[in-house]
């Protein structure tokens, strides 16, 4: 076997300084290769990545829902991190489905490649180029086991540990600047490693028993020793450095063999300590069974003896009846629940109704499933009925009726305590036959953060100033543990949402028609092919949502926040959207035809194949934003602000990009005199638009427009 030979000499005063040299050139080369090691790992990530991006820009590419082991990738990261975590559809460009994968794998590939390379030879790619290799304590490659050790454990999970506790409760979490600054503060510090006899080794060589030594040096050495005539002095020199260093630096397995006896009172202390809290935790186990049953047990006694008190042959008064219906209340036990919900359908006494309403709030959120199950029971009953049998019908709408109340009576007591409440497929908006009382589901104010109502029937309700979205455990904003409402599929057709907090809430596929949404919070929600047609959003932050193929006809935009929204094939035909803010939105193949978009902020948005047709554009900001074949047939462009916008393509048939000159007699609004707009397509390239007529280039070339017609 061969060890790290290092020749001893007589003359240490004069090799101290070739040595100290050689170990700082070393460290130099070590940190380089360690650093393009990193850099060719994150780099065949961040190459497909970047790509992907790029190809979900594009607006002509077929989009698909997002690889789901991308999607448990992002929630596993977004934990530990703190970020905000996406939930519901999410469709990108298809090439960016594979690109996405690609810089996924790709990394972890390379890494366990490296890991590989390192084990077998003691050197990856990076340190073969710089000439630094690993050993162990024999001179030879380190082996897999111990590379695991080395990397996975010593040089990475214990510093990004350290670090991670210190940032998870320090001041500033959830700062991910905070974070990254502290882990790379412990990966330097770590490989600066900890002072020793034999010098400075790091803390993942130290754990692994291994060694970084010159590869160029020790090739010379063995050249040397080769050709030496004194081979018996280098072997016996080369047998006490290794014994050296296994004195110095003994793994786990050294330790273990050298200390037996240590080692068997350690795994009999920690075997005496799992069978004793195996004890005590059967023994708790039981005892908290045995105290479950005879609770239980009391309860199933109580439940009797209220029920008799509540037989139509009982024979006992209506006040009798309500302290028995309130005590059952009390109870709040499954059966005890349940009758009462029974109960409530099949009262008729509104004195007792009362009570029964009183009793089940009491109970609170834990009646929810069953008022939920009698509810959705209710409602087939109804829908079976059809129109026929009026005052049957009547009858059963007013059972329903009192179930909807008590939903929403607990809902607006327990508000911020109905985490998960589950009313999916719920009907608590409006129904029954014309010329009957109708239930107004009223829900001001409160806060409904994490209440499932996926597919509910929420029509007309009221939720003006409520939240659908909570801080969580951790009392912070946009961090993993957010608790949001599911509204995917309800109906919440002419439902008033004014002021209310619905930011990241899933709305996919979502009702929302002639809904009021004015001034409420959307920012990151979904709303993925979502029903806004004829929808109030005047003042409301959409910023960042998710709007792929929604419906927004007739809807009202105004002074709405759109920045970064993604819009997707949108259907906005009539919508007014005086003064709203697009910047920056993805906006390719919306369809905007006949709708108002004056003084809109359109800089830097993706228009392609926009259908503009007939819109009123008067006033808007188009700086930088890509047209590319957009549909600007019969559109109004005075004074809008084209410069820097990419319009190859697009059809200006009709447009108008000049605006008219404006009789003083007749106007009560002065516009801009024309030479104070001259600039709005001033180094616009008309090159490739199509359809231009003789008046438009006239205005374009004399407003210094490029295009190959003008002088």
């Amino acid at each position: 076997m061969t060890s790290p030979i290092v020749r001893r000499s007589n003359q240490s005063g004069q090799s101290k300084k070739p040595e100290r040299a050689n170990s700082v050139l070393l460290a130099s080369r070590r940190f380089a290769a360690w650093a393009a090691e990193i850099t060719l790992v994150v780099t065949s990530g961040l190459i497909p990545f970047g790509i992907g991006v790029y190809a979900n820009s594009r607006s002509d590419l077929n989009r698909v829902p997002l690889n789901p082991v991308l999607v448990v990738t992002e929630r596993a990261i977004a934990r530990p991190l703190a970020l905000p975590v996406s939930y519901g559809i999410r469709n990108v460009a298809w090439p960016t489905n594979i690109l996405w994968t690609i810089a996924l794998l790709a990394p972890v590939t390379l890494s366990w490649w490296q890991l590989y390379l390192l084990a077998k030879t003691g050197s990856t790619l990076p340190k073969r180029w710089l000439k630094v290799r690993v050993v162990n304590e024999q001179g030879k490659p380190p082996g897999l086991g111990a590379v695991v050790i080395r990397e996975g454990f010593g040089r990475w999970t214990v510093p990004i540990s350290i670090a991670y506790l210190l940032w998870r409760y320090s001041f500033a979490f959830p700062n991910l600047g905070l974070f990254t600054f502290l882990s790379l503060l412990m990966i330097v510090g770590e490989g600066i490693g900890l002072p020793s006899r034999r010098g400075r080794r790091a803390l993942h060589d130290q754990l692994a028993g291994t060694y970084t030594i010159d590869a160029l040096l020790a090739n010379n050495r063995q050249a040397q020793s080769a050709g030496s005539n004194d081979e018996a002095e280098e072997w016996q020199e080369g047998e006490e450095l290794a014994a050296d260093q296994t004195n110095q630096s003994p793994n786990l397995w050294r330790r273990i063999q050298q200390n037996p006896n240590l080692t068997m009172f350690g795994i009999g202390l920690t075997s005496m300590t799992a069978v004793l809290a195996t004890l005590i935790g059967t023994q708790v186990y039981i005892q908290i069974q045995q105290s479950q049953r005879a609770t239980q047990k009391i309860n199933r006694q109580q439940f009797d003896e209220l029920r008799n008190q509540l037989t139509p042959n009982s024979g006992v008064t209506n006040e009798q009846r309500q302290s028995a219906i309130l005590a059952m209340g009390g109870i709040n036990d499954p059966q005890s629940i349940k009758y009462l919900v029974d109960l409530l359908v099949s009262e008729t006494n509104p004195s007792v109704l009362d009570t029964i309403q009183q009793a089940l709030t009491t109970v609170g959120p834990q009646a929810i499933p069953e008022l939920k199950n009698k509810n959705q029971f209710l409602v087939s009953e109804l829908e079976s009925m059809g129109s026929s049998a009026a005052q049957e019908r009547e009858l059963r709408q007013g059972r329903l009726q009192r179930n909807q109340r008590t939903i929403n009576k607990i809902l607006s007591v327990y508000s911020g305590k109905i985490q998960g409440i589950d009313l999916s497929s719920t009907q608590l908006g409006q129904s029954g036959t014309p010329g009957s009382s109708f239930f107004n589901l009223v829900l001001d104010n409160l806060d409904l953060s994490g209440v499932k109502f996926k597919s509910a029937n929420l029509n007309q309700a009221s939720f003006k100033g409520s939240r659908f979205r909570g801080a969580g455990e951790d009392g912070r904003w946009d961090t993993y543990d957010d608790v949001m409402a599911d509204l995917s599929q309800a109906q919440l057709q002419q439902a008033n949402l004014t002021d209310a907090n619905l930011s990241r809430v899933l709305m996919n596929r979502t009702d929302l028609s002639r809904a009021t949404l004015n001034r409420a919070n959307l920012s990151n929600a979904r709303l993925y092919e979502a029903k806004l047609n004829s929808t109030q959003l005047v003042g409301a932050d959409l910023q960042n949502a998710v709007l792929e193929r929604a419906s927004l006809t007739g809807a009202d935009l105004g002074d709405a926040k759109l920045n970064e929204a993604n819009l997707y094939a949108a259907r906005l035909g009539r919508v007014t959207a005086i003064g709203t803010q697009l910047s920056f939105a993805n906006l390719t193949n919306t369809d905007w035809q006949g709708a108002d978009l004056s003084g809109a902020y359109l800089d830097r948005a993706n228009l392609s194949n926009a259908n503009l047709s007939a819109t009123r554009l008067a006033g808007a900001v188009l700086r930088s934003a890509q047209m590319e074949n957009a549909n600007l047939q019969n559109a109004d462009l005075s004074l809008a602000d084209l410069r820097g916008a990419n319009i190859a393509g697009a059809d200006f048939k009709g447009a108008i990009i000049a605006p008219s000159k404006q009789d003083p007699a007749d106007q009560f609004v002065q516009t801009p005199d024309l030479g104070s707009v001259s600039a709005v397509v001033q180094g616009v390239d008309f090159s490739k638009a199509k359809n231009l007529d003789s008046k438009q280039l006239a205005y374009i070339c004399t407003q210094g427009g490029i295009h190959p017609r003008c002088p």
